[in-house]
């Protein structure tokens, strides 16, 4: 595909039939849902050899979760309806998003406290959950679906997992640690990471320009990345005061001096 150099938005024409209703000329509203939905990728962006690459290695990392995922945890009715309500919560986030060109678009994520609930093997399950039904309301493509869930879940959930780690193992086990680090900054770096990802698979694809995505699109993800710390850091302190059983790895003893 051509690669996009110029800095210019596309304008979307508009005509109205009568005083009450006005609809898009072009593109049709259905190609328009799905090159501005919540998925950073749309069908038809990149070629076949990446579809292929990016569907031979969902399966497998879909299958590792799959084995390590701790269903058990879901046992608990409690638990089960906080998963069930994550996915329904993030489904309807994930459509309030803003998009540049197809294939640039830009939403919360939810991969952090997601992963801070359920541990990362459940998070990536229920965030492809939550592509699946984004993709079922009419707002994904299905031949992307799998690049997009590696970027969004399994990138997304990687890094703030990996970020957890490192957390335990070399900061003390406070409260403030917990909240800011787990929960705000982990949130951050997380979508900051995902958009990296993306922008580098676009340039490798042919996609679009890197000068034109550094300047365009990139830079966003600071300020994206500044809206999910706070929207994590905050669902963080809430758990963690209100109800820490559902978060996976936290210890009221530890943490809150509960005996």
């Amino acid at each position: 595909m051509p690669r996009h150099r110029s800095s210019r938005l596309p304008i979307t024409v508009w005509s109205a039939t009568s005083s009450r209703s006005c609809r898009p000329c072009s593109p049709s509203s259905a190609e328009h849902r799905r090159a501005a939905g919540s998925v950073n990728l749309p069908d038809g962006l990149l070629g076949s050899g990446w579809l292929l690459l990016s569907w031979m290695v969902f399966v497998g990392v879909a299958l590792l979760a799959l084995r390590r995922a701790p269903w058990p945890v879901l046992a608990d009715g409690a638990r089960l309806n906080a998963f069930l309500a994550t996915i329904v919560a993030l489904i309807v986030l994930w459509h309030l998003q803003a998009g540049v060109k197809p294939g640039l678009s830009l939403h919360l994520l939810g991969a952090t406290v997601f992963t801070l609930c359920f541990g990362w093997a459940l998070a990536f399950i229920g965030l492809c959950l939550v592509l699946l039904g984004v993709g079922l309301n009419g707002f994904a493509g299905w031949q992307s679906f799998a690049i997009n869930a590696l970027l969004m879940a399994g990138v997304g959930v990687a890094v703030s997992h990996a970020l957890h780690r490192l957390v335990d193992r070399w900061l003390p086990r406070h409260m403030f640690v917990y909240i800011f680090c787990k929960g705000f900054f982990a949130a951050a770096l997380a979508v900051i990471a995902v958009g990296l990802a993306a922008c580098t698979l676009l340039v490798l694809a042919g996609t679009y320009d890197g000068d034109y995505l550094a300047a365009e699109y990139l830079p966003y993800f600071l300020l994206l990345g500044f809206s999910e710390a706070w929207l994590s850091g905050m669902m963080a302190t809430l758990f963690a005061v209100y109800r820490p059983d559902l978060l996976a790895d936290f210890d009221d003893v530890q943490f809150l001096g509960k005996k």
